[in-house]
């Protein structure tokens, strides 16, 4: 029996297992890196071990360190979550010589499968090899033999473009996961991406727990998630299950897996077997009732399945809330997370009110799982709790993840493939240009302002012009005109708007004959006012009453669009070098993710700052190009 768990991972997985563990009543053990010091994962566990390194991103990588830090908290078992060492067949070895027991699957068994190529041809779907390619080929997807998450992967339509993607895409697979190994398989154009969930003990029995579909990605990295898959037929269904027990069985498989297909019609291509737990399990266990973490340690524990699993209920609808800004190439943003409210959903979080978002990890703030009788009722169910909900931080995909969680493609049981933010990302960012709930939010922040002032602060012995408070928005400035009397606050200027009631925090308008509510939030040194409404949330952003009118940087300049590290800069690359208007220049990595920042315009590269291997911070000058035009001047 488990008696003490320790998670060798952070963040929202770590506490989801620890949630699990004090329902068994099994003792917990975080570890942590220097930065996570602090963190939620850390705050919940019953020990705390911390893991010295200087590259904060690489700690929970040293599998040595982690075996250390189980065996001085007097640890019996490891689970290792996802991502970082879960599918490291030599740190199962590490953990399972030290005397402890792994809760996964068998060392062997991910060995088997941690080599996308390896386990292609397993199933008897073997990879191009990226050396043969030719025209024919194309289009195809270049992919890293090892890890996932989108890392190392490339779309090669031309031919002319091979080369260099394939170097790109070694390049990026080296970084991100230490082999630079890379294959290619024929690109499907409007593929779904849909999964099935496995869970095997040592005793010969293994269940296949219904299907997901997974295919509304950005960057090859899932956004939402569901199960089950709709508008699949029982055919395929039954066939896809059956090639997931025969992988399972095919390398002895034990604990929860899953499967992986490109589903083209009514063909399925086997993508890749991953033998860990996935991000979105959550919707599995809503539909099943059961709680997978439970069964891996239970199955670890040496326990038998039952021969059959539970019966589905209903359909479950799973989103990621990131801390990045979709309209701006998903730029990872960081800072305070000050409130973190989403009710009437199960929500999985590794993040805390006052924790900090910062640049070494993955953007994932939460994930928000609705599960009801029908999928339209999970949809509207999950799409209503995310728009309700209080995020007050760093910018979300939160109005994103609500629009397509209502959009009519997605909507309609399997209408969504992988191309939809392809395809529609430009739509669902964009903001009304002329947004009056902005407007009304913004009368509202200065009303909740003035509402807690001094009541003298407002008092007039002769008529005067009412008081002005100036607010930058998404895509406008807002000035808002009140006056505060005796008998409350009227707003001269704002026709059709009238004041019900305002004190600091909470204020209501009647609009046109409709009264709203207005909760109004403000923290410390932070300069954004977050208004929350039934309807929508707004951030918006006093602008002082004598703003610096001198420009901040020089024309031309190239600024870090986030805090992050400076993987590379274009090859051959120096002062005095020609460029073009969007050429890549810069490449940093953020929150395990890279970014290129590209030449603002055509012309002649001044100054380069940035250098390789350098963390800077958002804003910093990495370049300067000065333009054609100036130069002709």
């Amino acid at each position: 029996m488990v008696e003490t768990l320790l998670v060798a991972n952070r963040g929202e997985i770590a506490c989801r297992v620890f949630r699990t563990c004090r329902e068994l009543g099994i003792a917990t053990v975080a570890v942590h890196s220097d930065p996570d010091a602090g963190a939620l994962h850390v705050r919940l566990a019953d020990a705390a071990v911390r893991l010295p390194g200087a590259a904060p991103g690489d700690t929970y990588l040293r599998g040595d360190l982690i075996v250390k830090a189980a065996l001085a908290a007097g640890a019996d078992a490891v689970h290792p979550g996802y991502g970082f060492l879960s599918e490291s067949a030599a740190f199962a070895r590490e953990v399972e010589g030290a005397g402890l027991t792994w809760v996964g699957p068998p060392p062997a068994a991910i060995e088997a499968m941690a080599s996308k190529t390896r386990a292609k041809r397993l199933m008897g779907a073997p990879p191009l090899d990226p050396a043969a390619l030719t025209a024919a080929d194309l289009p195809v997807l270049v992919k890293a033999a090892a890890g996932g998450g989108g890392r190392g992967m490339r779309i090669v339509r031309e031919p002319a473009e091979l080369a260099a993607q394939l170097e790109a895409a070694r390049a990026e697979a080296l970084s991100a996961f230490g082999d630079g190994e890379v294959f290619a398989e024929p690109y499907v154009e409007r593929g779904r991406h849909i999964e099935v969930q496995v869970l095997a003990d040592a005793h010969g029995t293994v269940w296949t727990l219904g299907t997901r579909d997974c295919s509304l990605q950005r960057r090859h990295q899932k956004v939402v998630e569901e199960a089950p898959a709709p508008a699949l037929t029982p055919e395929l269904t039954a066939r896809l299950q059956a090639t997931a027990v025969r992988a399972a069985r095919a390398i002895g498989y034990t604990g929860a897996g899953t499967v992986e297909f490109l589903v083209d019609g009514d063909e399925a291509h086997f993508l890749e077997m991953n033998t860990r737990l996935q991000v979105e399990h959550p919707v599995t266990e809503a539909v099943f009732g059961i709680d997978l973490v439970a069964l891996q340690l239970r199955v670890a524990e040496g326990a038998a399945l039952p021969p059959e699993p539970p019966r589905p209920s209903g359909h479950a609808v799973e989103a990621r809330l990131y801390a990045e800004d979709p309209a701006r190439g998903y730029a990872p943003q960081t800072g305070t997370l000050h409130t973190l409210d989403v009710d009437g959903v199960r929500l999985d979080t590794g993040y805390g009110a006052g924790d900090t978002v910062s640049v070494h990890y993955d953007a994932l703030l939460a994930k928000a799982v609705a599960h009801a009788p029908t999928r339209a009722e999970a949809l509207r169910k999950l799409a209503r709790a995310l728009r309700q909900a209080r995020v007050h931080g760093p910018s979300t995909n939160r109005d994103l993840l609500v629009r397509s969680l209502r959009h009519p493609e997605f909507t309609k049981p399997g209408g969504a493939d992988t191309t939809f933010y392809d395809r529609h990302l430009t739509g669902l960012t964009a903001d009304a240009p002329d947004d009056p709930g902005e407007a009304h939010a913004a009368i509202a922040a200065a009303l909740s302002e003035a509402a807690g002032a001094h009541p003298l602060g407002a008092w007039r012995n002769l008529p005067s012009p009412p008081q002005t408070k100036t607010y930058e928005g998404r895509t406008a400035t807002h000035e808002v005109r009140y006056h505060r009397t005796r008998d409350g606050h009227t707003l001269p200027g704002h026709p059709g708007v009238r004041v019900v009631s305002a004190r600091p925090g909470e204020v209501r308008l009647d609009v046109d004959g409709v009264v709203r509510p207005y909760r109004i939030a403000v923290y410390g040194e932070d300069p954004a006012v977050h208004v929350d409404t039934p309807a929508a949330a707004y951030r918006l952003t006093p602008r002082p009453r004598f703003p610096d009118p001198a420009p901040r940087t020089a024309p031309g300049s190239l600024l870090a669009p986030m805090p992050g590290t400076v993987v590379r800069i274009a090859e051959g690359l120096a002062e005095g070098a020609a460029v073009e208007a969007g050429q890549p220049l810069v490449w940093l990595e953020a929150m395990k993710m890279e970014h290129r920042v590209t030449a603002p315009a055509s012309g002649t590269l001044t100054t380069l700052h940035a250098r390789p291997g350098h963390q800077v911070e958002q804003g910093a000058l990495l370049a300067v190009v000065r333009p054609v035009q100036e130069e002709k001047a």
